[in-house]
């Protein structure tokens, strides 16, 4: 959702020269009017481009609408994005019919369906844990060009966008790990670092991805004991050159997922949308060995559940017990630190934006730049995903192919 660390990787530099070039007009335009809609999901509080990020987009020549308080829940005022030079609509019908391309943090919700018209362009979050097939066939029957987030990819298979997230994430999951063992929240009254003389929490990682990375340089910062299993060797001898050894790790298998669920105090499913799982890594039976108190974080709960007693939950109401464990399974976890998350959102999404001023037409723009070609998922009528085409069994076809045809 590497991971902690160096992006200099990325395809694009985000120092001086990027900087620098985004203040030179492009030769080529495609006429970007980009609408950024107030996002319809219960509690959900991010918003896709922060007023500096709206800022250097109307200067690069795109005209940017964005709805009446979008931004509000994250603090930003409809004031900073006018000062911006973003154009501020109160109705949602006008933003969708003026814009060509719209940006949005979460997945549209089956009644925004009707709000889009053939040709549009979408970026967002797919979710593909709460895929919803009658929006997928809205785009293919308008023909809409549709880009994941989680799908976006640099040369070097980076995820920039989920790594974003992910490291919001997996610092998250411990703040909250550490409230919900507190027994006024019915925890088992264990201080996740411990003090001299009272040994620390227990916590097991699942996923030794970006998540992962975070959640256990917080939980070793705050004195834990940290547990780290993937099914990866590789990834895990890095996370131990990474923590010089202050952590332990093991393999994935059922055996070791057993024998620490019953000395755990936290269970973090971190497990990332690269890591492909067809059912629950934790089954009930081992959830049910859990010590009372004990706590669970499904931080995959997006892509799939990671333990078999997770379901999803909102910030609203964020958490469940079950066999008397408390599990947290809240999808949109960085909604709760709203403007740090639309911040880093920003910093994230806005070069790859910025690539859609410099062509004329979306073929163009999907051609010449490869991370927006890995991250469309619907184009010109068709799933262009495979394991979402399997999904939705609506008609697939690969995105080379379709862009070859012209």
């Amino acid at each position: 959702m590497g991971y902690a660390g160096d992006v200099s990787g990325i395809e694009f530099d985000l120092g001086i020269k990027t900087l620098e070039r985004w203040l030179l007009k492009p030769e080529k335009t495609m006429n970007i009017s980009l609408g950024i809609p107030r996002e319809r999901v219960n509690d959900e509080r991010r918003v896709a481009l922060s007023p500096a990020g709206v800022k250097i987009l109307t200067e690069n020549g795109m005209r940017v609408m964005i709805e009446h308080n979008a931004g509000s829940a994250s603090n930003f005022s409809n004031e900073e994005y006018a000062e911006a030079g973003a154009q501020i609509t109160s109705s949602t019908e006008e933003l969708y019919h003026e814009s060509n391309v719209i940006v949005k943090v979460t997945p549209p919700q089956p009644d925004e369906a009707h709000l889009f018209r053939p040709g549009h362009m979408l970026l967002s979050a797919l979710h593909l844990g709460a895929l919803n097939r009658s929006l997928i066939k809205v785009f293919l029957d308008k023909k809409i060009t549709a880009l994941g987030f989680e799908f976006i990819q640099t040369r070097d298979g980076d995820l920039p966008i989920v790594r974003t997230l992910s490291e919001i994430a997996g610092s998250l999951a411990i703040q909250t790990a550490a409230k919900y063992l507190e027994t006024g929240y019915g925890g088992s009254g264990i201080l996740l670092g411990g003090i001299a003389g009272v040994p620390p929490a227990h916590i097991t990682i699942i996923g030794a991805g970006t998540v992962g990375m975070f959640a256990a340089q917080d939980a070793l910062g705050l004195g834990a004991q940290v547990t780290v299993i993937d099914k990866e060797i590789n990834r895990l001898r890095r996370f131990e050159a990474f923590f010089n050894r202050h952590i332990v790790t093991a393999i994935a298998n059922d055996h070791y997922i057993a024998e620490l669920a019953r000395v755990s105090d936290v269970m973090i499913g971190a497990l990332s949308p690269k890591q492909k799982f067809i059912k629950p890594i934790v089954s009930e039976e081992v959830v049910r060995t859990m010590r009372r108190g004990s706590v669970i974080i499904d931080v995959s709960i997006d892509q799939g559940a990671c333990f078999e007693t997770s379901r999803h939950t909102t910030h609203t109401n964020p958490i469940f017990v079950k066999h008397g464990v408390t599990h947290y399974c809240v999808p949109n976890i960085p909604s709760a630190v709203a403007k740090t998350a639309t911040f880093a959102l920003t910093n994230t999404l806005l070069p790859f934006v910025m690539k859609l001023n410099a062509r004329d037409t979306i073929t163009d723009i999907l051609w010449n730049s490869h991370s927006l070609r890995k991250g469309t998922y619907t184009f010109r009528g068709y799933v262009t995903k495979k394991n979402l085409a399997e999904l939705t069994g609506l008609p697939f076809r690969e995105i080379d192919m379709l862009l070859a045809a012209g």
